[in-house]
Order: structure tokens, then C-alpha cells, then sequence
């Protein structure tokens, strides 16, 4: 019996709606998992840009002591490309940010939530 991806994305559904509908948990631990992987996304990103960089530089090195032997200049493309994609998709998602969501950069965005009574 084969499942679709509609049928996993409903149960998944269910199984995170249902502790809402029963009023049984709160939002807090999913909220602050988001959170957190947000924030060692946002550590990553440099990290990921320097070992590119680190790449690229690897591939200068590697032309310089073997002109040639093309894994050098097969080396450096392959930096410089992974940067320019990086740092494209980076400048994307902030304008994205800035122009379809009203927010500025580095700053907190008001999503839109549930709220939650205490009874």
C-alpha cells in the first residue's frame, strides 16, 4: 500500500492540530523549535560562505602550483559558483523580507498567530 504525499501531509496534520483542538498543549515548544533552528540556520550561513570562499582559494592555490591540471580552475568555479548562489539566495530572501512582508532587515516580523486564553 503505497502513500501519497497528501496522505502523510494530512496525518502530520492531524497529529500536530489534534493537541490544539483538545486544548491540551500550547504552541510554545513548537514555536521555540522553529526558533532555535532558526537561529543555527542563521549561524550557519556565514560559515557556509567562508568555506567557499576557503574553497575558492584552495582552487587559486591548486592552478598556481599546476597550471596544467584542470582541477584548479574546476575548483575555483566551483567556489565562486556555491558564492554567488549562497549569497543570491541570501540577498533574495531579504528582499523578499523587506518588500512582500513590510519588514526591515534585522528586525523582529509580526507573524500572524492564534492567541492563546488561559482559563
Amino acid at each position: 500500500m503505497k502513500k501519497t504525499v497528501a496522505q502523510s501531509l494530512s496525518l502530520a496534520f492531524i497529529l500536530f492540530a489534534a493537541p490544539l483542538v483538545a486544548s491540551a498543549q500550547a504552541l510554545t515548544p513548537l514555536v521555540q523549535l522553529v526558533a532555535s533552528v532558526g537561529e543555527v540556520l542563521n549561524l550557519l550561513i556565514p560559515v557556509l560562505i567562508a568555506a567557499a570562499i576557503v574553497v575558492f582559494f584552495w582552487g587559486l592555490v591548486q592552478y598556481i602550483w599546476h597550471p596544467e591540471i584542470e582541477t584548479g580552475r574546476k575548483t575555483m568555479i566551483a567556489g565562486i559558483l556555491s558564492l554567488f548562489i549562497m549569497v543570491s539566495i541570501w540577498g533574495i530572501v531579504g528582499l523578499a523580507q523587506n518588500a512582500l512582508l513590510g519588514g526591515s532587515s534585522g528586525g523582529n516580523i509580526v507573524t500572524p498567530h492564534v492567541p492563546i486564553t488561559s482559563q
